[in-house]
C-alpha cells in the first residue's frame, strides 16, 4: 500500500460526510411531514417502504443513467440509504410519543409549534439516534456499491485493485479499516446518546 491511501480514504470520507448530511436533512424532513399530517403520510410513507424494499446497489445501474459516472450518483446513493433509515425510525417514533404527553401539553394551552418543539421532537429522539446508527452502517455499506461507479478515487477503489491483483494484504488492511470506521461511528452515536437522552428515566447514561 502506497502513499495514496490517504487521498482513497479522504475521497471516501468526503463521499460519506455529504451522503449523511444530505440523507439526514431529507429523512428528518420526510419524517416529520409524513408523521405529523395524514396528507403527508399517505403521500411519502408508501414510497419510503418501496424504497426500503429495494436493494440499494439496485439502484446503480438506475443513478448512471440518469446521472452519468460522476460524483453525484455516488453521494445519492449513500444519501437515500441515510435517508431511509432515518426515516423509518423517526416516523415511527413520532407515531409513538405517549398520548398522554401530548393530551396534557394541549391542557396546557401549547400551540402546534411548541407541541412539536417540547413533546414530538423530545419524545421522538431515541428513535431517530437509532435511525441515526442504522444510518452510518448504511452509508458505509452504500458507500462500497457507490465507489464501483467509475470511482478514481477511494476505499472501494483500492479493493477493487487489490482484488483484481491478488493483493491479499491491501484487502485485510482495507476490511480493518472499514471494521474501524464502523466502530467511529457507533462510539459518536453513543456519545450523542449520553448527551441527549440523560432526561430519560430508563436511560442510564454509565
Amino acid at each position: 500500500m502506497d502513499g495514496s491511501f490517504q487521498q482513497h480514504l479522504t475521497a471516501s470520507l468526503l463521499r460519506v460526510g455529504y451522503g449523511l448530511a444530505f440523507g439526514i436533512a431529507l429523512g428528518l424532513v420526510l419524517a416529520l411531514v409524513s408523521g405529523l399530517s395524514r396528507v403527508g403520510e399517505n403521500f411519502v410513507d408508501a414510497n419510503m417502504e418501496v424504497l426500503r424494499a429495494v436493494p440499494n446497489f439496485a439502484l446503480v445501474p438506475l443513478l448512471i443513467v440518469w446521472f452519468g459516472i460522476s460524483e453525484v450518483p455516488k453521494i445519492l446513493l449513500i444519501t437515500l440509504a441515510v435517508a431511509v433509515a432515518i426515516y423509518i425510525n423517526t416516523f415511527s417514533a413520532i407515531r409513538s410519543v405517549d398520548a398522554g404527553l401530548v393530551e396534557a401539553a394541549r391542557s396546557f394551552g401549547a400551540g402546534r409549534a411548541e407541541m412539536i418543539y417540547r413533546v414530538i421532537i423530545p419524545g421522538s429522539l431515541p428513535g431517530f439516534l437509532v435511525g441515526l446508527r442504522l444510518a452510518l452502517t448504511a452509508s458505509w455499506l452504500s458507500l462500497i456499491f457507490a465507489e464501483t461507479i467509475n470511482a478514481k478515487r477511494g476505499l472501494g477503489r483500492m479493493m477493487t485493485d487489490a482484488r483484481e491483483y491478488f493483493q491479499i494484504d491491501v484487502v485485510f488492511v482495507l476490511i480493518a479499516v472499514y471494521a474501524i470506521l464502523g466502530l467511529v461511528s457507533i462510539l459518536v452515536v453513543r456519545f450523542l446518546e449520553g448527551r441527549l437522552l440523560t432526561w430519560r428515566r430508563a436511560y442510564d447514561g454509565d
